[in-house]
């Protein structure tokens, strides 16, 4: 029994740290660190999360983010921004917070477009490929979570790269690593077991700057 048990310990562990290891090998090379090496591209992808942590403090992922995706309209990496983030009550609005940030550091309004559905890097981009019609973009956010984000992307047949949002060091904590970890594995799952859907599609909305595509 005690072998049986820690036979399946081994082998649950060789899953979680192979799905890991697989994901990060396969999505590697399409992740940019530093701002100049970012790929230009029509449109960038900023994954929301809230601006505040529990404790009431700033969100270091939130505001790292917003100020490089502001960096990249200003640099002419990207020209159109789309927002999205869970907006599941009154309350909370993630798009709405970000589209504040950004205006407040010089985006252009008309260059900014709010999706309120993305309740999850999955749905943010199933939406940002059946909704807004996007075939390529840059995805801008935390170094630990692009992986993941690119990995589902080109699973869904999108052409995309990674720009890293820049933070101050130790800022993704153990349990925000811990939680990514157990994400990857769980997001080979939706896509290969499971068959996820998002949560909410609805009709096309094609981004105003890209021509419209047709079939």
């Amino acid at each position: 029994m005690l072998m049986s048990l820690g036979a399946l310990l081994l082998l649950a562990t060789l899953l979680f740290v192979g799905a890991n290891l697989w994901i990060l090998g396969r999505t590697s090379a399409y992740i940019h660190e530093q701002l100049p090496q970012c790929v230009p591209t029509e449109v960038g992808i900023v994954f929301g999360t809230s601006n505040w942590t529990r404790s009431g403090m700033r969100n270091p992922h939130f505001h790292a983010r917003m100020r490089t995706a502001a960096r990249l309209v200003d640099h002419q990496k990207v020209q159109h921004l789309l927002l999205s983030g869970d907006n599941r009550t009154q309350a909370y609005n993630e798009p709405r917070a970000m589209w504040r940030d950004l205006t407040r550091r010089g985006v252009a309004p008309e260059q900014l477009t709010m999706d309120f559905a993305g309740f999850s890097t999955y749905d943010t981009l199933a939406r940002a490929r059946d909704v807004f019609q996007l075939d390529q973009a840059v995805l801008i956010t935390q170094d630990w979570h692009l992986p993941r984000a690119i990995f589902i992307a080109q699973a869904l047949g999108m052409e995309v790269t990674g720009c890293v949002a820049e933070e101050r060091d130790g800022a993704g904590g153990w349990h925000v690593l811990m939680r990514e970890w157990a994400a990857r594995v769980a997001t080979l799952g939706d896509l290969y077991i499971w068959g996820r859907e998002p949560y909410f599609l609805g009709p096309p909305e094609p981004i105003q700057t890209l021509p419209e595509r047709t079939n």
